[in-house]
């Protein structure tokens, strides 16, 4: 009797995007997912931690070959630690992974009120999301995030596997491929009230958004005018010019 031959999964390659590739153009699923993935890149560009060699995206086409045709997903923000440098005057319009650089470390994926398969394990085209992320491009660290509900699920790659990561101690999830803390705050930023995503860093410090940044050093400058108009009022209180001191 002859044995049945074990499975093995699919054919993955890394190709181009096809010149003639047309990529989706539908709208947000939710008006707040497009200020929650900007508010995340803002603060690691206002911590200085954004490099020229990474590239950081939302919305933007993830490409892989499988089984002979090109499957394009576009999460609501993905972080790569190097791409390779584009041609002066060339544009980036998708990216493929090890093509094109280091593999893609980080994908979330914002919740809407509807399902659109962030938890599918659909291994048939069209390919669900977590099996896509999971099984073909082998993120690292996979985020699902509902802002409705301020609910946030961090998933790690082990074995191949996505496992379910437990909140330390703050309800903040370590995000190891860029060495920051993610977590929930809720506030207010360019007069849009939500529950954000955040980052801290190892020692628990929140990294500012630019407007935050602004504003504290606003707050300094206006501090250290204070501080010498009155010393400027104790020179003159002492018959001092202080323009002359």
């Amino acid at each position: 009797m002859v044995q049945a031959q074990p499975r093995t999964g699919p054919t993955i390659t890394w190709p181009p995007l096809p010149d003639d590739f047309q990529l989706i153009d539908d709208p947000v699923e939710n008006i707040q997912q497009p200020p929650l993935a900007a508010a995340l890149t803002d603060a690691l560009g206002a911590a200085q931690r954004i490099q020229p060699e990474m590239l950081i995206g939302s919305n933007f086409g993830l490409v892989a070959g499988v089984e002979g045709e090109t499957v394009v997903k576009a999460p609501d923000w993905f972080h790569v630690p190097r791409v390779n440098l584009l041609p002066e005057g060339m544009v980036r319009r998708s990216y493929t992974p090890r093509l094109e650089g280091d593999p893609v470390s980080v994908v979330m994926e914002f919740l809407s009120a509807d399902d659109n398969g962030e938890l599918s394990i659909r291994s048939i085209v069209p390919y669900g999301k977590l099996y896509f992320y999971e099984q073909i491009l082998q993120v690292p660290t996979y985020v699902i995030y509902a802002p409705q509900r301020a609910r946030l699920e961090v998933r790690h790659l082990q074995t191949g596997r996505y496992e379910l990561q437990q909140p330390d101690a703050t309800g903040r999830f370590w995000i190891e491929p860029l060495d920051l803390f993610l977590g929930v705050w809720d506030g207010e930023r360019l007069a849009q009230t939500l529950s954000w995503l955040r980052w801290w860093d190892a020692d628990g410090n929140l990294l500012l958004w630019s407007s935050e940044q602004a504003e504290t050093e606003r707050q300094r400058a206006e501090t250290e005018r204070q501080r010498a108009d009155r010393l400027a009022d104790l020179l003159r209180a002492q018959g001092i010019d202080p323009d002359q001191a």
